[in-house]
């Protein structure tokens, strides 16, 4: 259930609405996430933030995380996975408008889109 809830501290919010932008993110879904991981964090006792994050920027290996750091990491990864980016919109898009896109019908066949006029 959507509940409202108020916050004094206006540069979380504008912080998390520029993440927002940035995950494709709604400003609720930036805060509920960054809500879970916080939670995760004082659960664990032995999840270090400093460190996944730098594993999910890339700068440290997966095997280096203890397992709740594994399983925040993946939460992390898959939500921002599941969402495509305005670049990768863009590029689909302009696969579609071209007749350059491919896909797969239900029946597993390869299909290409229909070539669009401009206008």
């Amino acid at each position: 259930m959507a509940q409202s809830v108020k916050f004094a501290d206006d540069t979380l919010v504008d912080d998390a609405r520029a993440e927002a932008e940035i995950q494709s993110r709604s400003l609720a879904g930036q805060i509920t996430h960054w809500a879970r991981i916080g939670r995760a964090i004082e659960r664990s006792g032995g999840l270090d933030h400093v460190r996944l994050s730098r594993v999910l920027a890339g700068g440290l290996e997966t095997n280096v995380l203890t397992a709740e750091e594994k399983a925040v990491r993946a939460e992390r990864f898959l939500a921002k996975m599941s969402e495509p980016g305005a670049g990768e919109e863009a590029f689909f898009a302009e696969l579609r408008k071209t007749g350059k896109a491919a896909g797969l019908d239900p029946s597993g066949k390869v299909v290409y889109a229909d070539e669009k006029p401009d206008g």
